[in-house]
């Protein structure tokens, strides 16, 4: 069975000898790579593009400026290879927009943020996640990010951004619930992957817990 949710490793490391041999063992059970500022800022900016030979890479930069700085953030990741850039958006329309705008440019796609996985998340973010969603999706973003940490609220916002793609965070250390998977197009696992003895034995079995929910639907 071909699986319809796939599986995105979040490369959250300082170590780019490390990301980079992770990045090989598991790029046969992963459709995308994420990477944060951790990595970046230790490795350099041009880990992107190396980790974009791999597979296609997702930038996960977060970004809350005003317009002109986001647009140079995003120039900046978007310039190196990066497929993917993640934004918040709770910083307003006219950002999303002129990373929108930049986006376009490199033939590349922006997701936006709607609440974060951890119980932060609840305090102000999830007050507002449903406005959040509704405005990336009128926009024209390629999609959010939704916390596998709260399903029920995923599924809220499913019902928001229709067939916009779904990022799910949360699965693994922060004891993210698996039946995201019946709402979200893809998964990020992080350290449960890459702090694995066998990181690609890990991934592995990510993927046949993601099939045999698949299975039931």
């Amino acid at each position: 069975m071909a699986r319809d949710v796939g599986l995105v490793v979040a490369l959250d490391l300082t170590d780019k000898s490390k990301a980079l041999e992770i990045a090989e063992e598991v790029r046969d059970y992963v459709d995308m790579i994420k990477i944060n500022y951790p990595l970046v800022l230790s490795a350099g900016i041009s880990i992107i593009e190396e980790l974009s030979e791999i597979k296609p890479v997702v930038a996960d930069f977060k970004i809350a400026d005003i317009p002109y700085t986001s647009g140079l953030i995003a120039q900046i990741a978007f310039k190196w290879k990066a497929k993917a850039l993640i934004c918040h958006g709770f910083v307003g329309s006219d950002t999303v927009k002129a990373i929108l705008n930049v986006a376009k440019n490199f033939d590349g796609e922006v997701y936006v943020v709607s609440e974060l996985s951890s119980a932060g998340g609840r305090e102000y973010m999830s007050k507002h996640s449903n406005e959040i969603a509704k405005m990336a999706k009128e926009l024209g973003c390629h999609g959010i990010i939704a916390p596998a940490t709260r399903v029920d609220r995923v599924a809220e916002l499913r019902e928001i951004v229709g067939d916009l793609k779904i990022f799910s965070p949360g699965i693994g250390a922060q004891r993210g619930d698996m039946e995201v998977v019946k709402y979200v197009d893809y998964i990020i696992v992080g350290r449960s992957i890459y702090n694995a003895k066998n990181p690609k034995k890990a991934a592995e079995e990510i993927i046949k817990r993601i099939e045999s929910i698949e299975n039931l639907k």
